[in-house]
């Protein structure tokens, strides 16, 4: 018998022994739901907006904002003393901030949650959930998973806080000193929570301007009917009623809505549009709002320019990445660390809003200053790096390598002196 056979067939007994089909050998439902937990329809830990924010504009914003701000690249790093950034370090901190925020949810979408509950809530708490050690007097710790919480409580030196728990499925309330969980309140808090604030006015106009569409919509005739008697007296006044009950009842069991009225009587229709300042109230809230955000409708709809973002990632974006950090900073990080330089940074990608003809000329000015190598602009194209090793050099490439050569070969140099001096001995000879 073949070898090569026998060997083929090993293989695929070996392969079958150890294959398993995810379908195969399933225990029933009941017992799924004691070991796995309580179980629902739609995510449990995700995040759903109230008070009336879910039903307006204001929720698209919110959206908005909380994605470009996940987009932002934030790491945990080691600055130098003039806080500028030295190099990335390999925390599981850093895994959370990059990676895996928690079982359910990346980076991103841990971020974009950390955003949407601080602006619906005005404050949100980030409670690291695993760690290394207990959280009980100890104020160094390793950081393996977290999630966002609500804070229900406020004490002098402890928070309450209802958050959700992956091993039962269902939001728990923990009690936590203020010095392990970090804390972020909203920078535009005046602008988004204040109970008179430019937002909480266009919400309130949003939602009346919600119920009146309610009401229009609602199938209702809005009819007022004129009867040939004055309605006083009580037996009048039953009679008024028996005959508006009698027109109900037309309507409504009549098989396409008809009904018959007396010669004597008049009916009039009121179910039309009233005319009100809701709406020119609403737009002018709306771009107020927008102003004070530093938000338009350019940059909600993705048509804004270069300078409008600019603006945008400045008075709007910046101040909430530096609240996020900054907090995440000063209660994931010890003094200590601090001192050393660690803290948690955000990066964002300047060349997202150019385009492709600005890039090349950026890119030009970057490598002929000797600011960036050719594989650093590869990387930021999305093109893999190059294997020549002078892409890795920082040179302009717009400077003859001769001359280069020459200014650190000293050999070199003495010999184009040489040269030099020749030719001029020589046109020196002729001109005699």
């Amino acid at each position: 018998m073949n070898n090569s056979f026998i060997t083929g067939s090993a293989t695929l007994f070996k392969r079958l022994r150890s294959a398993w089909n995810i379908f195969l050998d399933r225990s029933p439902y009941e017992e799924l739901k004691t070991i796995h937990g309580s179980a629902y329809s739609t995510p449990p830990h995700r995040k759903y907006l109230q008070y009336g924010n879910e039903r307006s504009i204001v929720g698209a914003i919110y959206n908005r904002v909380a994605i470009d701000i996940s987009e932002l690249d934030m790491r945990h790093v080691r600055l130098d003393a003039e806080k500028k950034f030295l190099e990335t370090i390999n925390s599981n901190l850093n895994l959370c901030l990059t990676s895996e925020a928690n079982i359910d949810q990346t980076n991103r979408a841990f971020m974009q949650d950390v955003v949407m509950s601080m602006f619906d809530e005005g404050v949100v708490a980030l409670v690291p959930v695993d760690t290394s050690i207990s959280l009980d007097n100890n104020n160094s710790f390793d950081i393996l998973t977290m999630r966002t919480g609500k804070i229900v409580q406020w004490y002098p030196h402890h928070v309450r806080v209802r958050l959700y728990n992956d091993n039962t499925g269902l939001k728990e309330e923990v009690t936590l000193h203020k010095t392990k969980v970090a804390i972020i309140e909203n920078p535009l808090y005046a602008i988004m929570n204040e109970k008179n604030s430019i937002l909480q006015r266009l919400i309130a106009k949003l939602n009346l301007l919600d119920a009146i569409d309610n009401q229009s919509g609602s199938g209702k005739l809005d009819l007022i009917i004129q009867l040939p008697y004055v309605v006083k007296s009580k037996q009048r006044k039953e009679q008024a009623e028996a005959r508006r009950q009698d027109l109900e009842d037309q309507l409504k069991d009549s098989k396409y809505g008809v009904a018959y009225a007396d010669g004597t009587e008049k009916v009039v229709q009121l179910n039309r549009p009233a005319e009100n300042n809701l709406m020119a109230q609403i737009e002018y809230l709306t771009r107020m709002a927008y102003a004070q955000l530093g938000i338009s409708e350019a940059i909600l709809d993705g048509t804004a320019e270069e300078n409008e973002l600019i603006n945008y990632y400045n008075r709007t974006v910046k101040p909430i990445a530096k609240a996020i950090t900054g907090e995440m900073t000063r209660k994931f990080l010890t003094k200590t660390a601090q001192t050393q330089g660690q803290a948690v940074v955000h990066f964002r990608d300047l060349f997202a809003i150019v385009t492709p003809e600005r890039l090349a000329e950026l890119s030009d000015k970057l490598t002929r200053n000797e600011i960036a190598s050719p594989n650093d602009l590869r990387a930021v194209i999305g093109w893999t790096p190059s294997k020549d090793k002078k892409a890795d050099e920082l040179r302009n490439r717009n400077i003859n390598q001769a001359t280069d050569q020459q200014a650190t070969d000293p050999a070199a140099t003495q010999e184009s002196m040489n040269v030099t001096n020749e030719f001029n001995s020589v046109t020196k000879k002729k001109g005699e």
